[in-house]
């Protein structure tokens, strides 16, 4: 399954359709500090730093992935249940942690302190997790 990540700069009707699928599957403790889905995508859209994952023409996941002077950011990691399993955020953090590289800063997550869920994706992928 190729998944092509891209930075999202400009969200066409279906992409934005497709934002409001991948965010409305994700626990409500992932899209702290927005109050709803949209409010998330409207912030990473202006502040282009919004992180996709495409396949066929569709988005599959998404994150927010700021880029800081001394560290880039990874946070509101999620990919739509329905796609689950099959390597999409996977794909998406290789791609960070190799765009990090080149740019020759870490890579760090960020999350709601407590969340288990991000705890574990760190330690899996040896990132330093730090609060949101």
């Amino acid at each position: 399954m190729p998944v092509y990540v891209e930075n999202l700069s400009h969200a066409s009707p279906q992409d934005r359709r497709d934002l409001e699928l991948i965010y409305a599957d994700a626990p409500e403790w992932l899209l702290a500090p927005y109050p709803q889905a949209s409010a998330l995508i409207d912030d990473a859209l202006a502040n282009q730093c919004l992180l996709v994952g495409r396949f066929n023409g569709r988005l599959l996941g998404a994150a927010r992935l700021e880029r800081l002077a001394d560290r880039w950011r990874l946070t509101h990691l999620c990919v739509r249940e329905l796609t689950r399993g099959r390597g999409v955020a996977q794909r998406l953090l290789d791609e960070t942690r190799r765009l990090a590289r080149e740019a020759d800063v870490p890579l760090v997550l960020a999350a709601n302190p407590g969340q288990t869920a991000a705890q574990r994706l760190a330690a899996h992928h040896q990132l330093s997790l730090e609060a949101l």
